[in-house]
């Protein structure tokens, strides 16, 4: 069985375009894949713990080769429980709208929750950095409203969504990430013509 992680990085639900499109990609896969297993997280929903100072506290006792005690044992294992789910996963699936150039306040709450030392990530203090994920592949989704790879950048936005998610997963030793572009949504001719090639895109990615 192969279990699949779907992000809905988007708070629109059914109006969100990112959404939809990922709603295509998994259609199409579901329909190749019969023993496909899918885990939806919105993290809008989740009740995701503040990374506060406890919980830094915890991960840099991680970092240093300490164990962890009292409050910040508690908090740790609330960090491993919800980083667990991510883990065991085989792919992972993104929709994410671009906000600000970025991605959405929550998504990045959620990864600053999961990606920490001796779960997705190891250090080397010789060669920097290693992935602790293997053998994942992940398919994201990416919206925005004016920006496009062919649009002039800044005017139209800077892309620091694709970036900053490639970047974090190939930390946490995915590297096998397959791109579906919805751009611009907003700055378009063919509004819905765009939208349903970037449907038929991502059932044909599938």
């Amino acid at each position: 069985m192969t279990k699949l992680l779907y992000i809905q990085a988007s708070p629109r639900g059914a109006a969100s375009g990112s959404i939809a499109v990922a709603d295509a990609y998994l259609a199409a896969l579901k329909a190749k894949t019969p023993d496909l297993e899918v885990d939806v997280l919105d993290p809008w929903t989740a009740n995701l713990p503040e990374f506060d100072g406890n919980r830094a506290a915890a991960k840099y006792t991680v970092f240093g080769g300490g164990t962890n005690e009292g409050s910040q044992a508690t908090v740790w294992d609330e960090i491993v429980a919800i980083a667990d789910r991510f883990i065991s996963a085989d792919r992972y699936l993104f929709a994410i709208p671009m906000w600000n150039g970025g991605i959405p306040y929550k998504l990045k709450q959620y990864i600053d929750v999961i990606h920490q030392p001796g779960l997705l990530f190891g250090l080397d203090p010789a060669t920097g950095y290693f992935g602790l994920l293997k053998d994942k592949q992940a398919t994201v989704v990416y919206t925005s409203g004016a920006f496009a790879q062919s649009m002039p950048s800044p005017a139209y936005g800077i892309d620091h969504q694709s970036s900053y998610m490639t970047a974090w997963l190939n930390q946490a030793g995915v590297t096998d990430i397959t791109e579906i572009r919805y751009q611009p949504t907003i700055l378009t001719a063919d509004g819905e013509g765009d939208f349903e090639r970037a449907k038929a895109a991502a059932a044909a990615a599938a």
